[in-house]
């Protein structure tokens, strides 16, 4: 990993691997007695010949190990073997001056004219890094590879004979290990004019060069070289101005001296001493001033050193427990055997407190045991609101059985709407390679224990009969994914595809239509779905064709989901569920912004159904209706009114507007436009289709609200009084969400080791992007301040201004 001007590495010391290459091409034209269009031998036009390579690995100029060779190939020119050669040598017993000697050999010639050429090539390069990517190597033609060093056949072209190509290729190999940015674009550009310069210089004259290409195996990082148990080889230094970097192998161990002080501070002979001390007017600001640190956010040794100093008199402070348990030396059986004695003695955290137990910065089982026993206070509606982040959390875990496991498990049997969603969310994580066993023994633990129940435990079913209501949401599933593919292949527009949907639901797959028995809604658990209406079903006009289904429900009513193959939904499922969450701690504080947190559930890495909620895009309003006021005095007129609509729609719409700006702007959600802007008849605006967060967005120079110049004419400018309470709803709700950080960043934490796109591309960056965004060292009345400001930026860049910035943002909409 290179940040700055850091450089990470791995010693070649450290490699336990067989050295691996691949043999892939010779490049240019055989010597006349072994072309196969000789003029010179007659025979030649019926012989091909039939190359090989032979590999050989010298140490310091002697042989090590056998040589290895490659298949013949007599396919004629270009002669590729594209061959997987790995040696029986590893490379922590490789030397600086380790060098593979490569001889290209012909076996439809005699001994002598058999040997086209050879070339060596030292592994490692003058500044001790292990050579990697794609080699050219220039044959000595007639001659074997010499291994010994200095070699008398080295495959460097010289530097006096290199051209405009070497220098190309030089760069084309940075371009393929990463170290040059891709550009689509300009990289389609720079390789076709690369072509042209391959193809004039092959045909210049005399140019009868052999080149066999050698492909080395890379790593995450670069491999520098070190011998095993030896001191670290420091670079040359030379005379220079400039600053010399040399490694030092002390850097990051443990100062002996500070350790012993550290011990001695920590001796729990201290611990009577300790039990009496109280933190002086300063150290008791220091400690408050940690106690308020995000969970994002590591501790200096001296903030631990103080917290651990007054851990007995912090123990009535039930927010110091998380921070307290950051400090402790888990390697020191005597201190972690103390410490998990005051964590049982310690106030009570709150759940919020607990799920920060669950991050993978808690390992010891005891501690992750005491997050659940935390967890066992939630009720069932706030457990769902974090169940996903806590599915997530078993990765963390030390053992499949875990604590976390089996609580899941038993909250799920005493509630059908937990059940379901946590047999969906470890579904799912069964595509996932490395943790798939993991979630599978959680699979069988939910369905072994819900068999087990009896009728009359859970409802009047057994349980035996909840299981299968619902397995049969996944065959449901699946013949939704049949009747899309169906849809698919047929040709045409999409009333035809719509026409064949109703048709299959009328005629071959009429079993969708009335089920035999009613199914559990997977979005909505406790609606029992009876069948599908195929009037009523529609299709999408998109590239994915989503169906748009209504189903019958139970009690007599009806229900349209969404539902969506070839898409991965999991990171709408992630911000639907925080708009929800966020809704929840707004209307805790009695603040009702009238969101719409409609619902989604990932069924698969690539489906999933989504709630449908009858609305229109923006732009789909604007076309018709040229203003939002229009549409809105369609549904809701009144003379007296605002604009001539109702006072209680136009306040629906600024809440709302209100809202999502905030969750918007602390999420990061980005491609935002006209499209996925949603309006609802009773006022209410949402935004769907969260395919970037965190920052993220696919438009240059976003601005940081996302808020459209339609929606602020709609509230009357920025002059009325409308625009001024959509303000003051905004400040409101920044301020009430703020105080909920922790709970927030806890959850996004938990998630770090997900296959969600924007998270698992860089989940530190993502999660510091996000605390960024609760300016968590303000006060209330600064971030009102602050968030003003914000919304009067992202405005003013909505109309016209001559500032160069606002115009950029200005464009974001267009």
């Amino acid at each position: 990993m290179s940040g700055g001007n850091e450089f990470r590495f791995f010693l070649s010391c450290d490699i336990n691997l067989p050295v691996t290459f691949r043999v892939e091409n010779l490049e240019g034209a055989l010597p006349a007695k072994h072309s196969p269009n000789s003029e010179i031998d007659h025979t030649a036009d019926e012989r091909q010949s039939e190359l090989f390579v032979e590999c050989s690995l010298y140490i310091d100029g002697a042989p090590f190990g056998l040589p290895t060779r490659t298949r013949l190939e007599s396919a004629g020119p270009p002669y590729c073997w594209n061959e997987l050669i790995t040696l029986s040598t590893k490379y922590r017993d490789l030397t600086a001056h380790s060098q593979l000697a490569l001889t290209v050999w012909d076996v439809s010639c005699g001994k002598e004219e058999g040997l086209i050429g050879g070339a060596t090539i030292l592994l490692f390069s003058g500044k001790k890094q292990l050579k990697t990517g794609k080699q050219k190597l220039r044959l000595w033609q007639g001659k074997e590879a010499d291994g010994s060093f200095p070699t008398t056949t080295p495959g460097k072209v010289p530097k006096h004979e290199r051209g405009e190509l070497e220098r190309l290729e030089k760069l084309m190999n940075k371009y393929e290990r990463g170290q040059i940015q891709r550009i689509d674009w300009l990289d389609r550009l720079a390789f076709n004019a690369m072509d042209k310069v391959k193809e004039r210089e092959s045909n210049k004259a005399g140019n009868s060069h052999l080149y066999l290409v050698v492909d080395f195996c890379s790593f995450e990082h670069r491999v520098v070289f070190q011998e095993s148990g030896a001191n670290f080889l420091p670079p040359p230094i030379v005379s220079t101005n400039e600053l010399v970097i040399v490694w030092d192998p002390e850097v990051g161990k443990i100062n002996p001296s500070e350790h012993k002080q550290l011990k001695l501070a920590r001796s729990l002979t201290r611990g009577i001493i300790d039990k009496d001390l109280k933190p002086s007017i300063t150290e008791r600001k220091s400690i408050q001033r940690i106690l308020k640190y995000p969970p994002t956010r590591f501790l200096s040794g001296d903030e631990r050193q103080l917290l651990w100093k007054f851990r007995f008199s912090l123990m009535s402070e039930k927010r110091a427990l998380t921070k307290f348990l950051r400090c402790v030396e888990w390697s020191d059986v005597q201190e972690a055997k103390q410490a998990l004695e005051l964590m049982g003695r310690w106030e009570t955290i709150d759940v919020c407190d607990a799920l920060e137990l669950l991050s993978p910065v808690f390992e010891k089982e005891e501690v992750r045991a005491y997050a659940v026993s935390v967890l066992e206070r939630a009720d069932d509606e706030e457990l769902q609101c974090y169940l996903l982040q806590l599915v997530q959390a078993l990765r963390f875990e030390r053992s499949d059985k875990s604590r976390l496991c089996q609580f899941l498990v038993q909250r799920s049997l005493r509630n059908i709407e937990l059940a379901s969603f946590l047999r969906w969310y470890v579904a799912v994580e069964l595509y996932d390679p490395a943790f798939a066993k993991r979630y599978y023994f959680t699979y069988e633990i939910l369905e072994e224990n819900m068999m087990k129940l009896a009728s009359g435990v859970n409802g009047n079913d057994d349980g035996f009969k909840l299981w299968q209501s619902l397995v049969r949401q996944t065959e449901l599933t699946a013949q939704l994914c049949s009747i899309m593919r169906d849809v698919r292949n047929v040709r045409g527009n999409t009333q035809k595809k719509i026409e064949k949907l109703r048709q299959l639901l009328s005629g071959l797959l009429s079993e969708l239509t009335y089920f035999e028995e009613p199914i559990r809604s997977p979005l909505s658990p406790g609606i029992l779905i009876t069948g599908l209406e195929p009037a009523e079903s529609s299709i999408f006009k998109s590239a994915l064709h989503p169906l748009r289904l209504t189903f019958r429900t139970a009690s007599g009513g009806s229900c349209k989901i969404i539902f969506k193959k070839g898409d991965d939904i999991r990171q709408d499922q992630l911000v639907v569920q925080m708009v929800s969450l966020m809704d929840r701690l707004l209307k805790a504080e009695n603040l009702d912004l009238c969101l719409t947190p409609y619902k989604v559930l990932a069924t698969g890495q690539d489906e999933g159904m989504l709630e449908f909620i009858p609305s229109r895009s923006l732009a789909q309003i604007l076309s018709e209706h040229r203003s939002i006021i229009s549409y809105l005095q369609k549904f809701h007129p009144d003379e007296h009114g605002p604009f001539g609509i109702t006072a209680t729609c136009l306040d629906t719409f600024i809440k709302s507007c209100a809202g999502y700006s905030v969750i918007t702007y602390i999420l990061g959600i980005g491609d935002r436009h006209l499209d996925n802007l949603l309006l609802r008849d009773d006022g209410r605006l949402f935004h769907v289709d969260f395919g970037f967060i965190l920052g993220r967005d696919p438009k240059p120079f976003p601005p940081p609200m996302k808020l459209c110049k339609e929606m602020v004419e709609a509230m009357g400018g920025t002059e009325s009084q409308y625009y001024t309470r959509f303000k003051t709803y905004c400040c409101e709700a920044y301020n009430i969400l703020r105080k909920s950080s922790n709970l927030i960043l806890n959850l996004f934490h938990l998630m770090a080791g997900s296959n969600i796109p924007d998270i698992a591309s860089d989940p530190e960056k993502g999660i510091l992007k996000l605390q960024e965004k609760f300016n968590l060292d303000l006060d209330d009345e600064a971030c009102i301040h602050f968030f003003q400001g914000l919304i009067t930026d992202s405005v003013n860049a909505l109309f016209p201004q001559m500032v160069e910035t606002i115009h950029r943002w200005a464009q974001y909409w267009r």
